[in-house]
């Protein structure tokens, strides 16, 4: 069979034209010194700073360093299977995570690997884990409250969907219970939640999903978990990888999500770590330079969108752990600079037996009461100058015993209201029965209970209203205010129950 060579010319014309040089040709590097889950790779020329990188025995690594002959590449793994001379390969993509609705209700590392033994993730969506915040016009003012269910956060430090609200104090005083309260309060609210271990024990992360799961909010959570036996990379990269997931619930599916970063101060250690193993110049307390833009970058993609948008919202709630309640430090007064305001625990109020142990006079939301309901706004409008008062108040009366009527009244109403704001852990309050909690304790409705009969007399009073008299906290529900007719009923309600209560002593 002869072939005629015209037609071999247009068979080779076919071939070339189908031929990309793109598809063909790989940008490979090989490792040049490995250690400390740091690698130094020559032969990348044109890799990308936070690009995905892949370790020919299977491991990934994330590119930081782009110098004049090498790349510094931090690994996402023990590295073990690393050598000198091992082959590197570009991915020609900036480090992503698996992202989208079948996260939730998971425990998963940085990287979307289940860590609760369940099945693998299966997504088809993915994000980068770094990305350009949001910009002025893309954004509106924060408004609609988000309801944390603690009664002195909402009545006095109010935190709005899409605002940065620092959790911060010592050690042991109840940061992260403040945190888990928030996400359980959102069950059944439409919010997704998002937790984000960073360097803390195994043990600890178990008990808190467990938590989470007793009280049914795993469904509407995530839990991005790097503990502190994980690399530093892996903990550096925690907090970005679960706000890209939160990113695409607010951009994608227009949906309010809360993300808690449990907690900045290690984060902050290990970047530090990966920094000084990188040979970057360190500075004030070995931390390096843009210490400062490592979070700020982090904390400003949390935001309110327009409703041209679709409305979604990120809150974030950071965690800043203080020693000896010293908030001057570097990284606390950075991250406080950074934020829409903060809620400062401390360990005198916490070991007093006041729980939660917030420091009102510390304690500051710049949102304000925009993200207060009007209820809230009426009950709650002279509690921070009441509290204040009463403070300065207890000072003076330990140096005197002969304190006329006016004084001695201040002191039991400041009493009442501080024994009023106590709370029971994972036990969150709704917004009409904090309403009517502290109501009561303003119009001094509690003058004449005794101080140790303060918590029975309100958890029966919200029982004996939902029994009798349910309209009553259903029209501030629906409302959201609290009309001259609602609290004309409410007073009528507390004074019946107020004589009950006298006569039995129940």
């Amino acid at each position: 069979m002869s072939v005629k060579p015209d037609e071999i010319g247009r068979l080779l014309l076919e071939q070339l034209n189908q031929y990309d040089d793109r598809q063909q040709l790989e940008e490979i590097g090989t490792v040049a010194q490995i250690g400390d889950g740091i690698a130094r790779i020559y032969g990348l020329e044109n890799c990308m700073s936070g690009e995905l990188l892949t370790f020919e025995g299977g491991d990934m690594g994330m590119a930081l360093n782009l110098e004049e002959d090498n790349v510094g590449c931090v690994l996402f793994s023990s590295g073990e299977k690393v050598m000198e001379g091992s082959i590197v390969k570009r991915t020609g993509k900036t480090t992503e995570v698996k992202v989208g609705g079948a996260l939730l209700g998971r425990v998963v590392n940085p990287l979307a690997v289940p860590l609760d033994g369940g099945p693998p993730i299966v997504s088809d969506k993915f994000r980068s884990v770094e990305a350009v915040s949001s910009g002025v016009t893309q954004r509106q003012p924060v408004n609609v409250p988000l309801q944390t269910g603690l009664l002195c956060i909402d009545s006095m430090v109010p935190i709005g969907r899409g605002q940065r609200q620092l959790i911060i104090g010592d050690r042991q005083t109840g940061k992260t219970a403040i945190a888990i309260d928030a996400i359980i309060n959102q069950k059944d609210k439409d919010v997704v939640c998002i937790y984000v271990a960073i360097g803390q024990k195994a043990s600890v992360v178990a008990s808190i999903v467990n938590t989470l799961t007793r009280h049914d909010a795993m469904k509407h959570t995530i839990v991005v978990c790097a503990t502190s036996s994980d690399s530093a990379p892996l903990q550096y990269l925690a907090p970005y990888a679960a706000c890209a997931m939160a990113e695409e619930f607010m951009y994608a599916d227009h949906r309010d999500v809360l993300i808690v970063y449990d907690d900045l101060s290690k984060h902050a250690v290990a970047y530090r770590t990966m920094s000084l193993l990188l040979k970057r110049p360190p500075g004030r307390e070995a931390y390096p330079g843009d210490v400062f833009y490592l979070h700020s970058r982090l904390l400003e993609r949390a935001a309110r969108l327009s409703d041209d948008l679709g409305g979604g919202s990120i809150t974030a709630l950071p965690i800043i752990e203080t020693l000896a309640g010293d908030i001057s430090a570097y990284i606390p007064t950075n991250v406080i600079s950074i934020t829409d305001g903060q809620i400062f625990l401390e360990s005198e109020l916490f070991f007093s037996g006041f729980r939660p142990a917030v420091n009102v006079g510390l304690s500051v939301s710049r949102v304000g009461g925009s993200a207060q309901t009007k209820a809230m706004k009426k009950v709650a409008a002279s509690l921070r100058i009441d509290l204040a008062q009463y403070r300065e108040l207890q000072v003076f009366a330990q140096f005197g015993s002969d304190l006329d009527a006016s004084t001695r009244d201040r002191l039991t109403h400041g009493a009442r209201l501080m024994d009023t704001l106590k709370q029971s852990q994972y036990a969150p309050m709704t917004m009409e029965d904090q309403v009517v909690t502290l109501f009561c304790a303003k119009e001094k409705f509690l003058m004449d209970i005794p101080f140790y009969d303060v918590a029975r007399f309100n958890k029966g009073l919200l029982t004996f209203i939902k029994e009798k008299y349910p309209e009553i906290t259903g029209d501030i529900r629906e409302s959201k205010d609290m009309t001259s007719e609602t609290e004309g009923r409410l007073r009528e309600c507390i004074e019946i129950y107020a004589r009950d209560f006298k006569v039995s002593g129940r």
